[in-house]
């Protein structure tokens, strides 16, 4: 995906002021799949934070470890600084 399509998505997203509308948008631009897989993976940010274990994500959240340790990859080479603001 070309950087400035990202670009204009974070600009638009980062214009939202309101939760509401906030899930509005995110509801009309992705699937249903899609909306739930993005939740499902700050779910599993969230509780990787937490000191969950990988095998207890995926049993909770209902996923499989694959994808509990592609989070935890992410989690732990990522952009901490995005962990740290929003996770904390």
């Amino acid at each position: 995906m070309e950087d400035k399509y990202i670009s204009e998505l974070a600009e638009i997203i980062t214009g939202i002021k309101e939760k509401e509308m906030a899930e509005n948008f995110l509801k009309n631009i992705l699937t249903p799949a899609e909306l739930d897989e993005i939740s499902r993976r700050l779910q599993i940010f969230k509780m990787l934070e937490e000191g969950h274990s990988q095998r207890e994500i995926a049993e909770k959240l209902g996923v499989g470890i694959a994808t509990v340790s592609r989070g935890a990859r992410e989690f732990k080479y990522g952009k901490q600084n995005f962990f740290d603001k929003f996770l904390r």
